[in-house]
């Protein structure tokens, strides 16, 4: 009841006296408290907290999030995490206007302001910063996709941006998008709709942010995800990472883009230099996910991997039955410490249990 009457609150760590910075969150489901445990917490061990009501937030934003009327500009402080577009990006080959794209994150920015993602590429113009496209679909008999735009079978766009905001411990955007059908007679349907919900934590040492999409049937007829090596959450990396080879995947089973394509790790990490520097992205596969760990598509000589359920078969969302996955992403200076990857994917996986004990006064 306390969290539907109120909107801020003050936490307090009982044995130190610290104020913590508490958010509450309404948009992912329903409401809850998200606080960020900065210090370690020992497997087993117990932490207390004092909850009161506030009339506003005692702590100040740390994590803004802004409209351009073309994206949404995330930010951590002073530094940029990325920006989402909502707004078409058009293709900058006019000879190939189809590659034009909405509801994708880019630029995806590390803490030191250097851009690690890509757009465009010449090599495959049809990659787009942080994506979610099926590469081989079947709806109402016909074949479709939302990954290969010259095709011109179907497409990715975004449709609604739901709502977004910041806080001392998140911000956040909620945002719908839509598969479409470009084959269909009569005009393009609808295949599929998607909830992306996207959380950006208060860190700005390493940025950490959350997406969790939910992929539902737009209509009553089922959608198959065909059996394919790739398609899915999806990355493509650095422009320099490409033309020069210097990138690679680092994976929890220690593979790399030697030995890594179509293995099913928890976590990959895609890295390499800029401007001398070594900087990358993991991504964690959520333990809900359908077919966790999922297969994932390692490229060797291009700097994208996508988490592909459909490479060992295919699978049916069904009217009614929303297919839902999750991913974390850690953007990251320098070379990846694995033991703290491990350490953030069994945190993601398996976040700590909350007891609320009622107050006797």
């Amino acid at each position: 009841t306390e969290l539907a009457d109120h909107d801020h609150f003050e936490l307090v760590r009982i044995d130190t006296d610290e104020r913590i910075p508490v958010q509450v969150d309404r948009h992912g489901g329903q409401p809850t408290l998200v606080w960020i445990l900065r210090d370690k917490l020992d497997a087993g061990a117990v932490r207390r907290y004092r909850l009161t009501s506030t009339t506003k937030s005692p702590n100040p934003e740390r994590v803004t999030v802004t409209d351009d009327g073309k994206r949404l500009l995330v930010k951590v402080g002073d530094k940029s995490v990325f920006a989402y577009n909502h707004a078409i990006v058009p293709s900058p080959d006019s000879k190939h206007p189809y590659y034009a794209r909405s509801g994708y994150i880019h630029p995806l920015y590390n803490p030191s302001g250097q851009i690690v993602t890509d757009d465009f590429n010449p090599d495959h113009a049809h990659q787009h910063g942080i994506m979610l496209a099926w590469r081989k679909m079947t709806f109402d008999g016909r074949e479709t996709n939302g990954w290969d735009q010259q095709a011109g079978l179907g497409k990715v766009e975004h449709a609604e941006l739901e709502a977004f905001g910041g806080g001392p411990v998140f911000g956040f955007f909620k945002a719908t998008l839509r598969h479409v059908d470009l084959t269909a007679p009569g005009e393009p349907a609808a295949v599929l709709d998607e909830t992306w919900y996207v959380r950006t934590y208060a860190f700005d040492d390493a940025f950490l942010f959350d997406i969790a999409s939910t992929q539902t049937c737009a209509s009553a007829k089922p959608v198959s995800i065909d059996t394919i090596h790739y398609g899915g959450m999806t990355i493509r990396g650095h422009s320099d990472w490409h033309e020069q080879g210097n990138f690679d995947y680092l994976t929890d089973e220690g593979k790399t883009k030697a030995d890594g394509n179509q293995t099913r790790p928890r976590w990959v990490d895609l890295s390499g230099p800029i401007a001398g520097q070594t900087t990358g992205t993991l991504i964690m596969d959520h333990n809900s996910n359908f077919r966790f760990p999922q297969p994932v598509r390692l490229h060797p000589t291009m700097p994208y991997f996508c988490f592909t359920p459909a490479s060992i078969g295919s699978f049916t969302i069904q009217p009614g039955k929303p297919y839902v996955s999750r991913y974390r992403f850690h953007v990251h200076d320098g070379s990846l410490d694995v033991n703290i990857a491990n350490r953030m994917w069994y945190q993601y996986s398996d976040t700590p249990k909350v007891q609320i004990v009622e107050s006797a006064e």
